[in-house]
């Protein structure tokens, strides 16, 4: 789907107006490009369709609200010194609550008489300062100036929209809860309420229906029959006994049809060991087939670590995966072990096989673990991000990182990985100093930064960027 972007280009009468032509076909062409939306003044409603005057200011928030509805963010440029004033009180006027991108163009040495000369060095700095006092939150390019069509700013203008997209999905996400958390883990215990207050839904379902009505389904129901042909295709399910094949499919035709009538963005289940005990396999795989369709699923119901690949899925577009950081890697110090039983899209196994879970099964009898994904993730580039309601200070915090997946030797079962991530040891103190979660949630993607910028200055959540300055200079 197309997003759409509000574009304000700040303007000061005395420059030169070609300046401001030319930034405004740059953005038409970028925005061509990438398949961006605009919402921006005519030519003819003022001058050279730029904000200069409080008139021109009333004239583009009009605008802006007539389309509020569909804009996910702002872009603002600075061909020039630009009206400080013109910028902010657009946006004030607009009643937009999205994010916002402040762009400046360079000037160039040799190009610094009044036929040429932008200043937008300059009145960049005095834009930032008025949104700073109105209040308007607002996102910097990675350099102080920039030109549009540029590699760096198309690079900074991608982030953006990863930004944009993690805030609007955010603060309207539907969480579904499904059955109590284990009785063991205390660790994803979690405030409904401090979601609530961001924006964010928490459905709840009693395990006991969930079983009770797949029971309810027949073994002539075509829904059956359509869900076991998809599990076929979805993993090598040779050596799963066609009775738990069958109870797997019933449940996943139960939990997709719940989350379809909820509305709902992802869930978080009761994966044991009630599950085990009483209907006799594992959800693991139902889980991975519904996060490879982009609605994320956590294990041991982890609410906010759904939320956590949720919002990693909405920065980068791909199915997200809830891990354990479970082992060090020898004694290797930047490297450990990700693992979990495993309930891993197929994303992340192209070898995925449909098996038991050794460590439940020593308690709950291996012959009630089916489904149960099995497979290693091959090498790559990966994100760590995890949210977290911290109840005792009554805020929601987060932590993001980045890093990459080998092909180092793992001889294990369940889904796995190796991950490699600069100063890992700070990281997992930072995670124990500060009490977060064993659970974190990665993506296949490069996307911390956007992700750390979304969560901080748009939802106003203490997070902690892993490397971010190392991240920045590269």
């Amino acid at each position: 789907m197309a997003m759409t972007l509000a574009v304000i280009i700040g303007n000061r009468d005395f420059f030169p107006d070609r300046l401001v032509g030319e930034a405004r076909q740059d953005v038409l062409t970028l925005f061509r490009q990438m398949g961006i939306e605009p919402v921006m003044l005519d030519e003819s409603d003022t001058k050279l369709g730029s904000v200069g005057t409080w008139e021109h200011a009333k004239r583009c928030a009009e605008l802006f609200r007539a389309h509020r509805e569909r804009i996910d963010g702002v872009l603002v440029t600075l061909p020039n010194f630009g009206d400080e004033k013109g910028v902010a009180d657009t946006l004030k006027l607009s009643g937009l609550d999205v994010p916002v991108l402040v762009q400046a163009y360079p000037d160039e040495p040799g190009r610094l008489g009044v036929e040429w000369r932008r200043d937008a060095f300059c009145g960049k700095i005095s834009v930032c300062n008025n949104l700073r006092q109105y209040g308007i939150p607002y996102t910097l390019t990675t350099f102080h100036t920039d030109e549009i069509l540029s590699d760096s700013f198309r690079r900074d203008l991608t982030d953006f929209l990863a930004v944009c997209r993690v805030v609007r999905g955010l603060r309207k996400a539907r969480i579904g809860a499904v059955g109590a958390r284990p009785g063991a883990f205390n660790t994803t215990r979690y405030s409904e309420k401090l979601l609530q207050a961001a924006g964010i839904s928490v459905t709840t379902l009693d395990l006991s229906e969930v079983l009770g009505e797949a029971a309810r389904i027949s073994e002539h129901d075509p829904r059956l029959d359509r869900k076991l042909a998809e599990i076929h295709g979805y993993a090598d399910a040779s050596g799963v006994p066609p009775e738990a094949l069958a109870r797997m499919a019933k449940l996943a035709v139960v939990l997709e049809e719940w989350m379809a009538q909820n509305d709902l963005d992802a869930t978080a289940l009761q994966c044991w060991s009630s599950l085990q005990k009483n209907y006799g396999v594992n959800c693991c795989a139902v889980m991975s087939m519904m996060s490879e369709k982009l609605l994320p699923s956590a294990c041991e119901v982890d609410v906010t670590g759904a939320l956590s690949m949720y919002a990693l899925q909405l920065a980068s577009g791909r199915p997200s995966a809830l891990v354990d950081w479970n082992n060090n890697y020898g004694k290797q110090r930047d490297k450990c072990v990700l693992f979990h039983c495993g309930n891993w899209a197929k994303t992340y196994l192209p070898d995925a096989a449909i098996r038991t879970a050794p460590i439940l099964g020593t308690t709950l009898g291996e012959q009630n673990t089916y489904g149960a994904l099995a497979g290693r993730t091959p090498a790559g580039p990966v994100t760590f991000a995890r949210i977290s309601t911290d109840d005792r200070a009554g805020r929601i915090r987060a932590y993001v990182a980045q890093g990459r997946l080998t092909d180092d030797p793992l001889a294990t079962f369940g889904s796995r990985a190796v991950a490699e991530v600069p100063g890992l040891q700070r990281l997992l103190r930072y995670v124990c100093r500060e009490g977060f979660e064993h659970h974190v949630a990665i993506n296949l993607a490069e996307c911390a930064r956007p992700l750390a910028e979304a969560f901080s200055t748009y939802l106003g959540w203490d997070t902690y960027w892993h490397n971010a300055e190392d991240e920045l200079q590269g």
